[in-house]
């Protein structure tokens, strides 16, 4: 390539990452108003995040337009396909947590009235760290930060535990007293989707890994075999 191709080239690559960052920096406002439409029993919440909603799902559809007309176009190798590809499974988890961000605030019009039927600090605690992980995971893309996507990936271990302890309380609480069933079992779904986005987000870690190391990490007992079989 000549090198006014490859500035064009390195202007590709600078507007996806961009588009990335600005994606996933509306995702996680949407998740962390979500939280609070829960929280507080705020349905304003909930159609704010409804709202972005829409707006996620057509920077999707641009985000992977883009990506395919760069791959169509420059005929990018190596790090810089990896990449590309990483952007449009990046975003395509981005929007999934989006989606379990709007099921998470269409939970709060069952708590209109802030009676909530175990104390939110346990859910608040294991939330706050989802976000975080979320938060982590874009930072860690835009900078192709491999260690930090490591790290990212070993708290998805501390949501499971949280998930599964938080269930367990809600499921004890439905059996003590079967009139807040309704409600308890809401919180169930809320936490559901709070364990998919860490989940989301340790995909987003996963793919960073992949592109600066070229190995996938996600199917380490298949790449050992094959690389026994070469």
């Amino acid at each position: 390539m000549t090198e006014h191709t490859y500035r064009q080239f390195d202007a590709d690559i600078d507007s996806i990452r961009s588009a990335f960052t600005t994606m996933g920096g509306l995702v996680e406002r949407q998740l962390l108003r979500a939280i609070d439409a829960v929280r507080y029993g705020d349905l304003r919440l909930t159609t704010a995040v409804l709202v972005d909603e829409r707006q996620i799902n057509q920077m999707q559809v641009e985000s992977d337009l883009r990506c395919n007309q760069i791959i169509a176009k420059r005929q990018p190798i190596a790090i810089d396909l990896r990449e590309i590809i990483g952007v449009i499974h990046g975003v395509n988890d981005l929007e999934r947590i989006g989606d379990e961000a709007k099921k998470i605030a269409l939970k709060a019009q069952h708590f209109v009235d802030g009676n909530l039927p175990i104390p939110f600090d346990a859910v608040l605690r294991m939330a706050e760290i989802v976000a975080d992980m979320l938060r982590s995971a874009i930072d860690s893309f835009l900078r192709q930060d491999q260690a930090a996507a490591e790290s990212l990936i070993q708290r998805d271990v501390e949501v499971d535990a949280l998930r599964d302890e938080l269930i367990s309380l809600l499921m004890k609480r439905m059996s003590e007293d079967p009139t807040r069933v309704s409600e308890a079992l809401s919180l169930v779904f809320v936490v559901q989707s709070l364990e998919r986005v860490g989940d989301h987000a340790k995909n987003i870690a996963e793919y960073i890994m992949h592109v600066v190391s070229g190995v996938d990490s996600r199917h380490p007992i298949r790449q050992a075999a094959a690389g026994q079989s070469s």
